[in-house]
């Protein structure tokens, strides 16, 4: 079991467009240890584009890793990887892919959406979309791609771009280049293969994270109930065949630290955060919120937390200054990053690439 304590934070900021902003919360983030943020993406303008944000983010920050979340109802796994690869690129191995795969078949319709399998698995859980997409990439030692089913492509190496992107990309809409059909310039190998982050809040995702995840992201509102999730992901991992301490489980928690220091407010505190339709919620002050963390890790029934601040700005300020700094000066946070990438941060072996022989990608 890894000893490190892992925390992250979302910077989801509903109706702020402006990708500045997310730059200076990631900053801050950045400047506390996190492990990574996360960011969601919207599928409709005008709505926060969160590979295009988080280009942005990634050279404008040095070591806190990036997770967007994007969706393979609508978008084929290839492609999402495509993109997740370029972020990964121009954060020298810092991306991940926070994985959200509804299963509305209404919503999921011909155009490349996936719904979920008839017992209630949604797709990305049989491996053609967790596994596939975000696998390990084939590549020519000299960096070229190789494009699924074989044929070379070249890589497009403009930063803050989407390969094969040629188009004006707005921030406030989904990638264009992730949108459209036929062929795709893919990435060859980059510093660190992107990290796999599952959303593992439904009994029915809990077979594909338990396969396929680097980090399952729960949602528990005492300590006992954490650590029945994580113990039942990690023994659906063994069984898989994977060494059940390469899965760390976090879990995500809704917090509103408010104007001031004060006790947890009843129901929160010690005594564990308030179940809400949106999740946990914790209510109270950045201290209270430090014993909190500390007690739930110690105690083993997690590895870390998943922090979505009610009042993005507020909170998380108050969350790297108060909290963070706090579990620091106790010596159960790290106080600078002891490696680069997103799988050193969360104590996670590089994998291997598969490389493809030089005859099978000599065609274009």
């Amino acid at each position: 079991m890894s000893s490190l304590l892992h925390l992250a934070a979302a910077l989801d900021q509903p109706d702020v467009l402006d990708a500045g902003s997310h730059v200076e919360l990631a900053r801050l983030a950045e400047r506390g240890g996190l492990d990574f943020v996360t960011l969601e993406d919207s599928p409709d303008p005008p709505g926060t584009d969160a590979v295009a944000v988080l280009c942005r983010v990634a050279t404008a920050t040095r070591r806190i890793g990036l997770v967007p979340t994007l969706t393979t109802t609508r978008t084929a796994p290839y492609r999402v990887r495509a993109a997740v690869a370029t972020l990964d690129r121009l954060g020298r191995g810092r991306a991940g892919w926070r994985v959200d795969v509804s299963g509305d078949t209404e919503e999921a319709g011909p155009s490349g959406g996936r719904p979920a399998a008839p017992d209630g698995t949604p797709r990305y859980g049989t491996g053609e979309d967790t596994g596939s997409a975000t696998g390990p990439r084939e590549g020519r030692q000299d960096g070229t791609a190789v494009r699924p089913g074989g044929g070379a492509v070249v890589r497009d190496p403009a930063a803050g771009r989407l390969p094969g992107h040629d188009r004006a990309h707005p921030a406030g809409s989904v990638a264009t280049a992730l949108q459209d059909r036929g062929p795709m310039p893919l990435p060859g190998p980059v510093p660190g293969d992107c990290v796999r982050v599952v959303d593992a809040t439904d009994e029915r995702t809990w077979s594909g994270a338990a396969r396929h995840a680097d980090v399952a992201l729960v949602r528990a509102a005492t300590p006992a109930r954490a650590a029945a999730v994580r113990d039942e992901l990690r023994a659906r991992a063994a069984v898989h065949g994977r060494r059940p301490d390469t899965l760390r489980v976090l879990v995500s928690l809704l917090v509103d630290l408010g104007d001031g220091e004060y006790a947890a407010a009843p129901g929160h505190g010690g005594g564990g955060p308030r179940p809400t339709a949106r999740g946990p919620l914790y209510r109270g002050g950045p201290v209270d919120l430090a014993e909190l963390v500390a007690s739930w890790h110690a105690d083993g029934a997690t590895d870390g937390f998943h922090l979505l601040p009610a009042e993005p700005r507020r909170d998380l300020e108050r969350l790297v200054n108060g909290t963070v700094a706090l579990l620091q000066h106790r010596g159960l946070f790290r106080t600078f990053y002891p490696g680069s990438t997103l799988r050193e941060h969360l104590g996670l072996a590089a994998p291997a690439y598969r490389t493809a022989p030089r005859g099978k990608a000599e065609h274009r």
